[in-house]
């Protein structure tokens, strides 16, 4: 694998699965105009259009809740919070509504998506941007962690 950033990892993995799969979309704060937090969506909305690259309003709760049920009906949303403290904002729709989507519909239902932001200690980034929660979501049946710890870990994944 070419040497490359952890972002540019990102951006190449979503870059395939969207070429992959038109199901897969972006959509999170600044993830199209302002090209996402520390320009990992830098180049998706001119390649892949707005309509699968997702800028929205500051309303964790709202976008996270509308790709639960966009994942329900078939679409393979990627939800990208600005920072992963802002998850927080958005508890009851990953871990009552996503998390258990399929076993409350007894496995008619599956909710395939993917919730990523930076988290851990940022640089100018202030005490409530720099949590890792983790462990938080470990507890939680039917999400499934992963946490990359390099570029090649992050393609793969």
């Amino acid at each position: 694998m070419p040497v490359m950033t952890y972002r540019e990892a990102l951006r190449l993995a979503m870059t395939e699965e969207m070429q992959r799969d038109p199901e897969v979309f972006i959509m999170g704060e600044e993830v199209a105009q302002y090209q996402g937090t520390f320009r990992v969506t830098e180049g998706l909305l001119d390649k892949f259009g707005p309509m699968r690259v997702v800028d929205t309003p500051i309303s964790e709760e709202g976008f996270t809740g509308l790709c639960v049920g966009a994942s329900m009906m078939g679409l393979k949303p990627v939800v990208e919070f600005m920072t992963i403290n802002f998850a927080i904002r958005a508890l009851d729709q990953i871990v009552n509504h996503a998390a258990k989507t399929y076993y409350m519909s007894g496995g008619q239902f599956n909710c395939p998506m993917v919730i990523r932001g930076p988290n851990g200690k940022g640089e100018q980034l202030a005490a409530q941007h720099s949590h890792a929660l983790e462990s938080w979501f470990m507890y939680m049946s039917g999400l499934k962690i992963v946490l990359p710890s390099t570029p090649a870990d992050v393609r793969a994944l």
